[in-house]
């Protein structure tokens, strides 16, 4: 797939709860006001479907298994509302070559394009192990979830897409992986703490995109969950100048952009780090 000059592409802000039903039902009504807004490509955040991790392995067994819930929602969206669809993360209890995952599960972005297909699949390598100062005090993802193993890029309608989930972003060697891929925007679905959001979600996501001159699309989860998991939102869409061209603080909404690769190759050519570095 050739990459267009220009694209419009949307992140979807959602303030998920244990109640999946809802949680479906709330994406609906965004991925549709998505695709009104013209977007081609729809960015989900992380555990758009669920978040509640005691529920995540069964979840992800069903997921794996002849009736998915999740998997089947995405296709629908996407093919109903002709829009490639970015399905933020999900529980998956098997691993990409079909092996069962030993008592966890792995959290799985899966893109399916326009007609309902899935095209894609990346599973979250980086996993968040640690102790924050909120209500929940200590988060440890590893006990639930399996890390991935590899770098995943995809062709889309608005150039070629890298794949990475939430806590990768303190990782700039993954996106540099995916710079050498060929990406020219990378995805970051999310579900950041207030308080390491508030800390580091600008600076990290500006930091990304400038030293890899690439588009970074951070949709999150923003807002209160439950008396002891508040995230931080401020979904956003970041140009490889590290400008930040749209962005929403709280509460579920879509926010849209149109990623110029044009701006990208001049961003590219008038700086070429990438030319410049010395391993």
């Amino acid at each position: 797939m050739s990459s267009p000059v220009s694209s419009r592409v949307a992140a979807i802000q959602m303030v998920t709860t244990h109640n999946m039903s809802a949680n479906l039902a709330k994406a609906e009504k965004l991925l549709a006001q998505a695709a009104r807004d013209g977007a081609s490509v729809a960015v989900l955040p992380e555990n758009f479907a669920l978040l509640a991790t005691g529920k995540m392995i069964a979840c992800g067994q069903r997921e794996a298994g002849p009736d998915p819930v999740i998997r089947t929602f995405l296709s629908e969206q996407a093919r109903r509302n002709k829009l490639w669809v970015v399905g933020g993360s999900l529980p998956m209890a098997t691993r990409p070559d079909g092996a069962l995952v030993d008592g966890r599960v792995r959290a799985t972005c899966l893109v399916f394009d326009d007609k309902g297909a899935e095209v894609g699949r990346y599973d979250k390598i980086h996993l968040f192990d640690a102790v924050v100062d909120d209500a929940h005090g200590q988060y440890r993802e590893s006990d639930t979830f399996e890390s991935g193993r590899q770098v995943v890029t995809v062709d889309t309608p608005a150039g070629k897409l890298g794949l990475a989930i939430c806590y990768d972003l303190r990782f700039p060697e993954l996106f540099r992986a995916l710079r050498e891929q060929g990406a020219e925007w990378v995805c970051l679905p999310s579900a950041f703490t207030w308080q390491t959001g508030n800390a580091h979600w600008h600076p990290l996501i500006r930091a990304r995109a400038i030293e890899n001159q690439i588009w970074v699309v951070a949709p999150a989860q923003g807002g209160q969950h439950s008396s002891q998991r508040t995230t931080w939102g401020h979904s956003l869409i970041c140009d490889p100048w590290g400008k930040v061209v749209a962005e929403i603080d709280e509460g579920p909404g879509v926010v849209t952009a149109e990623l110029n690769l044009e701006l990208m190759e001049q961003t590219r050519s008038r700086m070429p780090v990438w030319e410049h570095r010395r391993l």
